[in-house]
């Protein structure tokens, strides 16, 4: 499996304390800056989704996990995030993973000439 993608987010919830609800908000903001039709096409694709808060055993990761249009998705919740007053902020991370793929590659645009690329 290769990574093809890593977004980062955070999410709040001001009011109520509710970590989950601060977790969507965070998974809402990875997902509104991302936007690959390919992954509709390529069969394996896996999205992994971390997600760092105050108290890990009271988000409801199912919940989560139904935001996610398509693939196999896992989330781990680990130990992170702040706690201020009545707000709590939950720190989000989320790669997508692809089978190596053959016959295409990645260009910056219709001809590359690899000689004149840094490194």
């Amino acid at each position: 499996m290769r990574r093809l993608i890593i977004e980062m987010g955070m999410g709040v919830d001001l009011r109520g304390g509710d970590l989950t609800k601060a977790a969507e908000r965070g998974i809402r903001s990875c997902l509104g800056h991302v936007a690959l039709p390919v992954l509709e096409q390529i069969d394996g694709a896996e999205t992994r989704v971390t997600i760092g808060v105050a108290d890990p055993s009271s988000v409801d990761a199912d919940r989560l996990r139904a935001l996610f249009p398509l693939g196999d998705v896992s989330i781990t919740v680990r130990q992170g995030g702040l706690v201020s007053a009545d707000h709590v902020v939950a720190a989000v991370a989320i790669e997508v993973f692809v089978p190596e793929q053959s016959g295409w590659q990645l260009t910056t645009g219709p001809s590359v000439d690899r000689s004149q690329q840094l490194g």
